[in-house]
Order: structure tokens, then C-alpha cells, then sequence
């Protein structure tokens, strides 16, 4: 079964940051009425987060529509204004580059099909915002960077904690010094997982809980610290005759240790709820829970032996600002927070985590 024929399957089951925004360029000013299309590839579960979204975009709009059902396609183009000549299959997708209105596609596919996705859009002469785990492999990442860059198109990566006011909060509190210098890191995410999911197929998904949730985890470890580690080790722990689990992972432990001595003490599941981190320092700590959520994450802070709710800055939604955010690099040549080389770092050390529960012993990145 090819990966095409798996995403019409999958949709059969009905399954499925930058510090400071952007400064407004001169050619937005003069223009303010401009918006950039995207295309949206894939109308599973997270569209539905997705689509709402760009009502709040000051830079975004949605001109286009890419699904494996016309009925589903039609209903959503009614929805939010997306013309019949913006629908797509996955068959006629390539034919996207004929239509001016599409300026970027947004991939949001099981993650065994972001590169194809990827390399198509990039063909078409489309920009690029792509779902995490950029894809099943560091090699189809790399293959992933290459399109885009050969085409001169752009490539991100959909980190939208990133943009999320919590953990803008947090990363500033992290590097400003307010709980001095980072020691520890612990970061937990993980929610039980249901039956025949796409997830829960390799082909998919490329591995189990650390290619899906986990990959929070591994996040907030680096942009907390804002540094890169360089070991790691792990353990797996996976009932195996729990038939959820006869292709991908359940749980794996893991541990990433930095150049500054900061240690990271991760924690990936398909077995229990998780959604928290705490970053301790010489001077205090900085804790969310929940810390990656749609919505409504919270913050302590920890200082002089007293414990208290940190605020939250008020600010545009994570999801329209991410939209916006390659917007604006689009329209003013700016690199993205989150590009393709991101995304590679992340399947590298993933890469490495799964060797290292395989092997049972550190390596070294």
C-alpha cells in the first residue's frame, strides 16, 4: 500500500520562537491590503485547528483547499471562502502551480508523507510550511532542505510554541538570567493513545510516541536553554503485546546533556497524560503545566524561597502568529525562527535517542 492510497485510508477512519514578532516592512506599509495565500494539504483533525486561525491573520489568508474527499473539500471551501477552482485531490495537487492565489502550502499530512508534500509544493514553486517531525528521517529532511533551497522557496517548520505567548514568556525569563544559570530541565509530555490511529503505523508515522508528542519534550529541552545538546541516552519501555504497539514505541525516557553541563530529563508516552516543563537555575525555577497546549498554558515562577503565578503576556494567537510569521519572511526575504534546519536538528537527535534505547548506551551527537 503506497502512501497515497494510506492517506485516503486514514481519512476513510476519519483520523488523523522568536522573541519579538517581526518588524512590518515598507512593502507591507504600502500595501496593507495584502494577504498570502496558503494552500492547506490535508483536512484531518488539525486543520480543524488550523483553518479557524486565519480569521486573526493580518498577513494570511486560505485560498486553497487539498483533500482525498471532494464532498469534505466542497464543505470546508464553503466554510471559510475557498473557491471551487482552489479545490484539490492528492492526484491533481500538482497543478497548484498554475494558481497565482497559493503562495505557500502548508503540509499537515501523517508525517510519512511531508516529503513527497514537500518536494511537490516546492516543484510547483510554492513556499513551504511543513508539520512537525519534519518527516520519517534526518535523509528525507536533508532532501526536504535541498528542494526548497534549489527552487528559492522557503521552508518551516510548524513549531508553534514558538510563537506561543507562555513560552516566548518562559525563554525570556530562561535567557534574561532571572533564575540564573540553567542546571536542569525536566519535560514531560504524553496522552494515551487510542486504536487504529495513523500514528500507531510506522509507514506513517515514522516511530512511536517520540515522533509525536515527544518531540515537545525534545523542543522545549533546546529552545529553553537555547543551547544544542551533545549526548544522549534513553530507555524504552513498551508493552509489546499491546496490540497498539506491534510497529511504534510506547514510552521512552531520555536524557540530553548540554555544552554549559545542563542536563535534560525528558519523558515521551502513548500511556498517560503529560504537558509540563521546569527549567531550574542557580538562582530559582520556571515551571508551565500545562506548557504546549492549544491554548490556556500557565507559569510559575520560583525565586528568594517564594512561589508565585507568572503572567502571561498578552499577545496574537500561536497559530495565526506562526501563519503570519512566514508571511512576513516571504514578503520580506527574513529567515524563518523555525526553518527546514531546524526541523533536520530535531531528526537528528531523535535519530540518536531511538540508537541510544536501542543499544542501551549514550551517544554522542
Amino acid at each position: 500500500m503506497t502512501l497515497r492510497h494510506s492517506r485516503r485510508s486514514v481519512m476513510a477512519l476519519g483520523a488523523a520562537a522568536g522573541l519579538a514578532p517581526l518588524p512590518t516592512s515598507a512593502w507591507s506599509q504600502e500595501r496593507p491590503e495584502r494577504k498570502l495565500g496558503y494552500a492547506i494539504v490535508g483536512l484531518g483533525q488539525y486543520a480543524d485547528v488550523i483553518l479557524p486561525r486565519f480569521a486573526e491573520c493580518r498577513h494570511s489568508r486560505v485560498t486553497a483547499l487539498v483533500s482525498g474527499s471532494p464532498e469534505k473539500a466542497r464543505r470546508y471551501g464553503a466554510q471559510y471562502g475557498v473557491p471551487d477552482h482552489g479545490l484539490y485531490d492528492y492526484g491533481t495537487f500538482d497543478t497548484i502551480r498554475d494558481n497565482p492565489d497559493v503562495d505557500i502550502v502548508y503540509v499537515i499530512l501523517p508525517n510519512g508523507m511531508h516529503h513527497e508534500y514537500t518536494l511537490r509544493a516546492a516543484a510547483a514553486g510554492k513556499h513551504v510550511m511543513c508539520e512537525k517531525p519534519m518527516a520519517n528521517t534526518a535523509a528525507e529532511a536533508e532532501d526536504m532542505i535541498r528542494a526548497c533551497r534549489d527552487a528559492d522557496r522557503k521552508l518551516m517548520i510548524g513549531y508553534r510554541c514558538r510563537f506561543e505567548a507562555g513560552n516566548k514568556e518562559a525563554i525570556r525569563v530562561v535567557r534574561e538570567g532571572e533564575i540564573g544559570q540553567p542546571r536542569i530541565v525536566t519535560a514531560d509530555h504524553g496522552f494515551p493513545i487510542s486504536p487504529n490511529q495513523w500514528r500507531l503505523n510506522r509507514a506513517l508515522a515514522g516511530g512511536g510516541s517520540l515522533m509525536d508528542i515527544g518531540i515537545y519534550s525534545l523542543q522545549a529541552a533546546r529552545y529553553l536553554t537555547g543551547e544544542e545538546p551533545v549526548e544522549v541516552s534513553a530507555i524504552e519501555s513498551t508493552d509489546r503485546s499491546d496490540p497498539r504497539f506491534t510497529e511504534v514505541e510506547d514510552t521512552i525516557n531520555f536524557q540530553l546533556r548540554f555544552p554549559s553541563g545542563a542536563v535534560a530529563n525528558c519523558v515521551s508516552t502513548y500511556g498517560s497524560h503529560h504537558n509540563r516543563y521546569r527549567v531550574t537555575g542557580t538562582k530559582g525555577w520556571i515551571e508551565a503545566e500545562p506548557g504546549t497546549a492549544y491554548g490556556d498554558n500557565t507559569l510559575r515562577l520560583h525565586r528568594d524561597w517564594q512561589t508565585r503565578p507568572h503572567a502571561v503576556p498578552t499577545g496574537q494567537n500561536q497559530f495565526s502568529a506562526q501563519l503570519d510569521h512566514l508571511s512576513m519572511c516571504v514578503m520580506t526575504g527574513a529567515e524563518p525562527l523555525v526553518p527546514g534546519e531546524e526541523g533536520l536538528r530535531d531528526m537528528r537527535i531523535i535519530e540518536a535517542i531511538y540508537r541510544a534505547a536501542r543499544e542501551g548506551r549514550s551517544v554522542t551527537l
